[in-house]
């Protein structure tokens, strides 16, 4: 068993990130700590902005099949679909072994995997790369443009992307948000922000067409270095998809918990 600390650690920044990301694009978003269950939910169009979250520690199998329960049923009460996240490893070994069954009789798919990392990695000394300018979100057409790389690389309709983010003030302001621009063509993001001491990794994502150029772990490296730079922090955090979780390490993250997303069954 990994150390379960950074586990909730891992939990705890993605409620503490996600109830700013959601407010900020609804005031009158659900926001609630309910016992076992953190809701953030912004029912838009951009799928990241509705999540539920297991909080439990140690949760045996009987009490995860309650909450997985208890979660489908908040989820099938909103109108835009979403993502209920759970931490492997807040989980006993009981409640780990069972959890596919749990959630497919509550009604819910497995829809991806991921992987909770962190790291005392800051501050990272500032990026290049032969390719890229690095711009960062100070404008409507930067977040736009920001939106769709992430809607191209995790396959959303570009206007999904666009209303998760559009006209926010807070992302032009307090996240440290970047594009890589090739030839004054935006082709990979990230973003980061500070929450609770650490400084905590969003939206990371590359163009289809451009990816393994290493562009996505260079606008990381820059928007760490600049989230840094502006807040004094030491640690990074930050929850990986299956396509991102071999770059990071390069960058000095650790794993520790191992996630699975679930959405409602169709």
């Amino acid at each position: 068993m990994r150390d379960r600390a950074e586990s909730i650690e891992s939990m705890e920044q993605l409620a503490a990130v996600w109830r700013v990301m959601v407010l900020d694009r609804d005031p009158d978003a659900d926001v609630r700590d309910l016992p076992g269950i953190a809701v953030r939910w912004a029912d838009c169009r951009f799928a990241f902005w509705n999540c539920l979250t297991l909080t439990d520690v140690g949760a045996d199998a009987g009490l995860v099949e309650q909450r997985l329960d208890e979660a489908a049923e908040i989820m099938r009460s909103k109108r835009r679909p979403g993502f209920l996240w759970v931490f492997e490893d807040l989980l006993d070994e009981e409640a780990r072994a069972v959890l596919g069954t749990a959630a497919e009789r509550a009604g819910l798919a497995y829809a991806f995997p991921g992987t909770g990392m962190a790291g005392d990695l800051l501050p990272v000394p500032e990026p290049a790369h032969p390719d890229l300018t690095f711009v960062r979100v100070t404008a409507d057409e930067h977040l736009r443009a920001f939106a769709d790389i992430n809607s191209r690389a995790y396959g959303f309709p570009l206007e999904d992307g666009r209303d998760g983010l559009a006209r926010s003030a807070l992302w032009k302001d307090r996240v440290h948000a970047y594009l890589g621009v090739r030839d004054g063509t935006p082709v990979a993001c990230a973003a980061t922000v500070e929450a609770r001491g650490r400084l905590f990794v969003l939206l990371v994502a590359t163009d289809p067409k451009w990816q393994r150029r290493g562009y996505g772990e260079a606008v990381t490296r820059k928007a760490l270095h600049e989230g840094a730079r502006a807040t004094g922090t030491t640690r990074a955090t930050l929850h990986a998809t299956a396509a991102g979780a071999p770059v990071y390490p390069r960058i000095g993250f650790e794993p520790n918990s191992p996630m699975r997303f679930y959405a409602l069954k169709d």
